[in-house]
């Protein structure tokens, strides 16, 4: 099944791409339910924190009506940033899969590595390289067509 919902949120970078964002796309799940789906927004909403992570957790948020999203699992097509990683731990999240590594601007694997450090309250299990290669493909070709 995580199969499924990582090629939704490839789905969703890919839209974002067509909106001219930088393709990165998310999907929360809990149980088998999608509770909220997004891709990046910051230059649609001219907001830099309407990355797809940001967007799903205040989606379902509102839909759950709660803060904290306890049994959930979070896809995402590229490694969470630190400010994405603050707000996954902030949520509760249970799990983070994520396709492709950020060396540059990653917060989990890379960076300042967020889940690590002894003032973060809640580490979710991490699962990387989920869908790597075809995540990749998506910002490469993104990145490509704009030199």
């Amino acid at each position: 099944m995580s199969g499924t919902y990582m090629q939704m949120a490839l789905n969703e970078a890919r839209a974002a791409a067509e909106r001219g964002e930088v393709p990165v796309g998310a999907v929360l799940v809990r149980g088998a339910e999608v509770i909220a789906r997004d891709g990046n927004r910051t230059r649609e909403l001219n907001d830099p924190t309407a990355h797809a992570e940001v967007l799903v957790l205040r989606t379902a948020g509102a839909r759950l009506k709660s803060e904290r999203l306890v049994n959930c699992d979070l896809y995402v097509t590229l490694e969470p940033c630190a400010m994405c990683a603050a707000a996954l731990s902030f949520a509760r999240i249970r799990r983070l899969y994520y396709g492709a590594s950020d060396p540059k601007g990653g917060g989990v694997e890379h960076g300042p590595r967020f889940f690590s450090q002894p003032t973060c309250h809640h580490m979710p299990e991490v699962y990387g390289g989920i869908a790597e290669r075809q995540a990749a493909e998506v910002l490469r070709s993104f990145f490509q067509d704009r030199r």
